[in-house]
């Protein structure tokens, strides 16, 4: 019988923690949805916007415009900006990012690591708790609360703080490590050179014919800091669904291993307890011949 009572601890045990998934399950599809509607809207006007850049930068001469943001500089000093979650329960989806940020810096900046010349900005709590045991790496997590008021004005502060500090020449390179989202069951964990800006060579197309209003130095000084913080605004955004996505799909995963785990449970109790029955059942019945032997 004592058998049968740890069973039955065990099998509401499953039952509550099975409850709890399929309710974090639904959250998470709940804020999927909200998540991906916002993805969905930016991506075009961020893409586009960057389409007009690149199209821009490829019909003028980007060297006498002396921009200030695509200069190359002898790497000293890197930037991370890597974007995590807050939270967990959402499978393999942090310890991916983390692999991610550090692989760059293994293959890239690895000779950086001895004197501390690689910082880490933290846009979410996982990325700070993985790498605050690392050697080799400052911590800044001025900004590691960002998608607790995820907005276009609080990204375009982390972004600004990366740019600013790049001109200064605080760094010399910037990188993003992030999560672009698919669909809820496929995130796809990228790295993206932020700054310098990239040197776009020419398709070998007819060359626009831009007419600049107010001249062409102001227009691209003003438009690219613009272009930089929506580009930045949008790896939050597809971070920010494919958190929910993967959520989603692990609370699913785990409400499934809990239903196996609820059949297997059962289908012991339910042996158990027929050995119980017989085993009291063979008691009576040799007591009643034990009586009729006396």
């Amino acid at each position: 019988m004592a058998n049968l009572k740890e069973v039955r601890e065990r099998i509401k045990s499953v039952i509550t923690t099975q409850q709890i998934t399929k309710a974090m399950k639904l959250v998470a599809a709940s804020k999927l949805k909200k998540a991906t509607d916002r993805i969905t809207v930016m991506r075009p006007y961020s893409d586009k916007l960057f389409s007009i850049l690149e199209n821009i930068l490829e019909n003028v001469d980007v060297e006498a415009l002396d921009l200030n943001f695509s200069k190359e500089r002898e790497v000293k000093k890197v930037l991370i900006l890597l974007v995590t979650s807050d939270k967990g329960l959402c499978g393999g989806f942090n310890a991916n990012l983390n692999k991610k940020a550090r692989t760059l810096i293994q293959e890239k900046y690895t000779h950086l690591r001895s004197t501390k010349d690689i910082t880490i900005l933290n846009i979410g709590k996982k990325g700070r708790d993985f790498f605050k045991s690392y050697d080799g790496v400052e911590i800044n997590s001025s900004f590691q609360n960002m998608f607790s008021d995820l907005s276009f004005e609080n990204a375009s502060a982390a972004a600004e703080f990366a740019m600013n500090a790049f001109l200064k020449g605080e760094f010399d390179r910037v990188h993003v490590v992030y999560s672009r989202f698919v669909n809820a069951a496929t995130q796809v964990f990228t790295e993206e050179q932020f700054l310098p800006i990239a040197q776009f060579e020419s398709k070998g197309e007819m060359n626009a014919d831009f007419i600049f209003e107010p001249n062409k130095e102001e227009l691209i000084k003003e438009l690219v800091p613009k272009i930089l913080k929506t580009q930045f605004f949008r790896f939050l955004l597809d971070n920010n669904a494919s958190e929910h996505g993967a959520r989603m799909v692990a609370m699913d995963q785990a409400t499934e291993n809990a239903n196996e785990l609820l059949k297997g449970l059962k289908l012991q109790y339910n042996r158990e307890r027929q050995a119980a029955i017989t085993k009291e059942i063979l008691e009576i019945v040799g007591g009643a011949a034990a009586l009729e032997q006396a």
